[in-house]
Parts: C-alpha cells; structure tokens; sequence
C-alpha cells in the first residue's frame, strides 16, 4: 500500500473535527512497517470516510508485479452499516455486493426466488439467457473488478477460498471491536433435528467432551457427504433440495473443520461443546480463541489490514484474542470532539438487575420511565431493557401505569420494521427496544434521551463465558459490558452539535464503571467524571402522557463518591 496517498483519497471536500490529525497518524503507523492499525474513532467522528481513505492506499494495477494483489476490502459486521455505506455519496465508488439470498431472480415465474434457488442453483448445467442482467452477478462481477469491494463480514467470510474474491492488498473492517466474538459466533456449529437434515439418520449419542464431540461429527459428515452426493447427482433439484444441499455443503466444511482444528495439537483454539438435555437432543460446538478460523477467513485475505470502532478498549487483549502479534499492530487514537456536557450520563440506579434481585427492582425502574417521560413530554426516548424477558414486564408494568399509548417495543421477528416505525413517526413515543446498543443513529430529534436497564455482562450460562471466568478471566468480562455501554451511550449524540441524555438505572453500572476504569477511553472516563443525580419530577402518568408537567432538560447534582453513600431515596421510588 502507498500511506502517503491517504489525504488525497479522503473522500470529502474538507476535514471536519479531529479527521485530518487521524489521517496523519494512521499514515505515521502504516510507514512505520505495522502490517494492522487499530483505529479508535469515537461515535461521530466519520469512521466510514477515514476508511474509504486508507481503502484509497491499496496498490494499483500499475504499481504491482504480477504476483502481488491490488485493490482493497471494505467490510462490517452490521448490515445497516453496509446500508449507509451504500447510501452514501461520498462512497460511491465503494462496489456493494450481498449474499445471493438478498437478490430476487429476474427470469419469468421466478420473480418472487431469491437467486441461491434460482433454477442456475437447481438445475445442472443450465444456461441462463438473462446472466449478464442478473442482480447478483452483476454486483458480484462490478465488485470483483473495482479498487473497492464493500460487504458484510458474514459474507467475507463465507467468500473465503473464492476465485472471485481472493487475496487483496488492504482490507478494512469497520465496527472491528467484536471481532473474535463475530468470528466464534459464525465457527459455532448446531447440531439438532433443525440444523441437521440427516438428524434422523443419525441423532446425537451422548456427548460429555470434545473426544466424543470428534467421534459424533466425523460420523455425521459422513451421512451428511452421501445425501450430498446424492444430491448432486440430480440433473433438477426443487428449491426446497437447493437449500438442503448448500445447506449440507456448509455442514460438511464446518463438521470437517472442528475435527481437524480439535485433534491439532498446535491449534490455539479451544472448543467448548453443550448437551445439557443428553442423548438424543442438541449438540452445541462451540470455540474459544478460534485463531486457525480467523487466519482462513481474514488475516489470509489481505495484507494491510486496518480496523476501526470506537471500542477496541485494550489492544494486547484484542491482540490476543484475535490471533496478532501485537508486536505488528499500531493503536492510532482520534480525539472526540463532541462537548462533553451535550453527552451527559446521569446516575438514577434503582438497585441491581441481576436475576436474584429483578423483581425487586424493575418495578422501581417501570416507575423511574414515567417520571423520565413527564421529564421529556415532547422527545422520544429508547429503553435498552437487555433482554426480551425485561423487556415485556417493563412494557407491562408501563401499560399497568396508563402510559401505553406512548410506548412502542419490537420482537424477534418484527424488529427492523418496529424499528422503522418509531423512528419515522412524528410524535415522542418511547421504544424498548432488545440488543440495539449498536449500529443505530439516532441523531437530532430521532432520540434525546435513553435508559440503560442493566449491565450488559456476558451471560454467565454461556459455556464459553464460563469457561472464562473459570480461567480468571474477569478483565474480559468486565471489558466486554463496558465496551457494550459505551456502544450504547454512543446511539443518541451523533454530532458535535447534537445532544442526548443517558440514564442509568442498574446500581450494577456504577460498579462496572469502578472496575472497568482502566480500559475507558479518556473521553467516556470524562463523561463518568461529570455523571450526576438529576432531579426529576414525581410519578405522574398523566404528564409522562403530555397532560401537563415537564419543564425542560434535568438539572443535576453532583453524585456520591462512592456506592455506599447511594441510598436509594424514597423520592425516586
């Protein structure tokens, strides 16, 4: 890569906050031979565009021998991510390309079929006359060809080992922060009368270890391989038997995977597997540290690789979990710019969270959500509830106080829609929303004001968390929940001149803040150091509805300096 055409290819006609400073030192870290540059780039201060500029640097067909790659990836977890991405105009020569499952197929009768069951996925040998109009291909095609190729990890990943999209020059990842978890969740491997077409041919015996793990997958590859070939051999497959195919192909390649990966001695990575209800039943296989599957998958696919998130919070610890020699990897930090006092956290803890003492005090925290919508009558608020559990006694609690009809919330399978809903309408409605700590603008009007419910830990119940904490691992785990606040804290102020408030309503937050002190970055430890106790109005559900009541933004007081002098006051209750 040339480091030195970074500011020329900033896509935007000028810098705005602390872009120009970060674009001089990521160019510093890369001349200064580091093969990786981790970029902590704080909510705001325009990732995608620091991106594309180091995306720009990638070696050119001109300026390589043949055997070298050019060009660059421009990848990200999220999937609203790529959206913006592609919506963007100052990124339009970013190519996009999505899986098959996201373009419909364009020839007669077919229109409602997503191309990977297209009859070109069902039947052999067939020869499309409308190839060169299809969706797919053609985005596939464009991307393949230009300087730039942007799509979701998930599909990097997948496309691993392509002829299509081989080895590039520079690969950048934004929303990097998750990295090792993305990478586990995608190696993770379930096996149950759902995931395994072949179950009933061969259903899981017990399974205590990893031995046994072994013995059960290489087992069910082979059934699994000769449905597979069976299939294949058909000259016309249904769609539902394209999908049973691609699905076993996937299968194979990942029970393939796990043997050889858990039977090697050098391997880095350690598998985890679940059978909590015994023979017969659901075999989880699950890897901590999966360093061979990165390798494949990632670090093979390029050979700069920049990675961007304004929570990368310890660089060792990410080093470590993510396979790279912390020795090549630069940390390049870019200031916030945001005032600090347009980004306030306020201290309204109701008690702990944790399941022993959920009873006692979600009611508190029901209550605490109409006195903060009589305090902001006319701004749409977001609740982060956690989990879906929370979430419907909150929204039942709140329904039981006569303030419904001013409280929007989603399931699993509306979310998106519920999503785009809120944030369209006109009114102040206020949405409970699960998981939505990341990758959510909410700028301007969209949201002035959230509530943090709980301390987002890990789930204890997790076979690998446990694992973890067995090890003494705790410094993960308390990274992990501040990294997942700090995300949060992050949805509602998304300009130097924007402004939101951030409640914190689980006593466990505050003890998280103590413990993860270390690891913040300068700009959230100055939020912390400003945190107060807002006076808030009494409980009245007519003026959380706007019948009266509200008069402007919190006032605060200071906090106590410690948890033991935080009583929780009768007022609040």
């Amino acid at each position: 890569m040339n480091p030195a055409r970074i500011d020329e290819e900033f896509p935007a006609p000028s810098y705005r906050g602390a872009q120009e400073g970060a674009l001089r030192d990521i160019r510093a870290a890369f001349e200064a031979g580091n093969d990786v540059v981790l970029v902590r780039a704080p909510t705001g201060s325009g990732k995608s565009l620091l991106a594309r500029a180091i995306a720009g640097c990638a070696r050119r067909p001109g300026e390589a021998r043949p055997e070298e790659p050019i060009g660059a990836y421009y990848t990200t977890p999220q999937v609203s991510q790529l959206d913006d991405v592609a919506g963007d105009d100052l990124l339009s020569d970013l190519a996009v390309i999505r899986g098959k499952g996201n373009y419909s197929c364009i020839l007669p009768g077919e229109t409602t079929t997503t191309v990977d069951r297209a009859p070109c996925a069902r039947e052999r040998g067939f020869d499309c006359p409308v190839r060169h109009r299809c969706p797919y291909f053609a985005d596939r095609d464009v991307a393949a060809n230009r300087p730039i190729a942007a799509m979701t990890l998930a599909y990097f990943m997948q496309m691993a080992g392509s002829e299509v999209f081989g080895q590039r020059n520079v690969v950048v990842i934004d929303e990097a922060h998750g990295l090792a978890e993305w990478a586990e969740m995608y190696a993770t491997i379930e096996l149950g009368p759902d995931t395994v077409p072949m179950w009933e041919a061969k259903p899981a015996p017990a399974v205590s270890d990893t031995e046994d793990a072994i013995r059960y997958a290489e087992g069910l590859k082979a059934v699994c391989s000769r449905r597979q070939k069976e299939l294949r051999g058909k000259e016309e497959l249904t769609p539902e038997e394209a999908g049973e195919r691609d699905h076993l192909a996937e299968l194979v390649r990942e029970l393939g995977w796990f043997a050889e990966d858990a039977r090697d001695p050098e391997s880095a990575t350690t598998w985890v597997v679940d059978q909590p209800d015994g023979e017969g039943s659901r075999v989880v296989i699950k890897p901590m540290d999966p360093e061979r599957y990165l390798r494949y998958t990632i670090w093979d696919r390029g050979q700069t690789f920049a990675l961007l998130s304004a929570t990368i919070l310890n660089k060792e610890a990410f080093c470590r979990s993510s396979g790279l020699d912390p020795a090549r990897v630069a940390l390049v930090d870019v200031a916030h710019t945001f005032p600090v006092e347009n980004r306030p956290l306020y201290d309204v803890a109701q008690g702990k969270m944790t399941y022993d003492h959920r009873d006692e005090t979600l009611p508190r925290i029901a209550r605490l959500i109409v006195r903060l919508m009589g305090r902001h009558p006319d701004e749409k608020g977001l609740i982060h509830a956690h989990s879906y559990a929370i979430a419907e006694r909150l929204v039942a609690r709140l329904s039981e106080f006569g303030v419904a009809d001013r409280v929007r919330t989603h399931d699993r399978a509306n979310r998106d829609a519920a999503l785009d809903s809120w944030k369209r309408s006109d009114g102040a409605d206020v949405f409970v929303a699960v998981k939505m700590e990341e990758a959510l603008d909410l700028k301007g009007d969209l949201c002035r004001w959230q509530v943090l419910c709980k301390a987002p830990y890990p789930n204890t119940r997790d076979s690998r968390v446990a694992r973890r904490l067995e090890d003494g691992q705790w410094a993960w785990y308390y990274r992990a929940a501040l990294r997942t606040v700090i995300q949060a804290c992050g949805r509602v102020v998304r300009a130097p001149d924007d402004h939101g408030a951030t409640y914190l309503a689980d006593s466990s937050l505050l003890d998280l803040f103590e413990r993860a002190r270390g690891d913040m970055p300068e700009w959230f430890a100055a939020q912390v150091d400003r945190m107060t106790e807002p006076d808030l109005p009494a409980f009245d559900p007519g003026a959380a509805l706007g019948d009266g009541g509200g008069d402007g933004p919190p006032r605060g007081r200071p906090r106590p300096r410690s948890l033991d002098d935080h009583p929780l006051s009768d007022v609040w209750r």
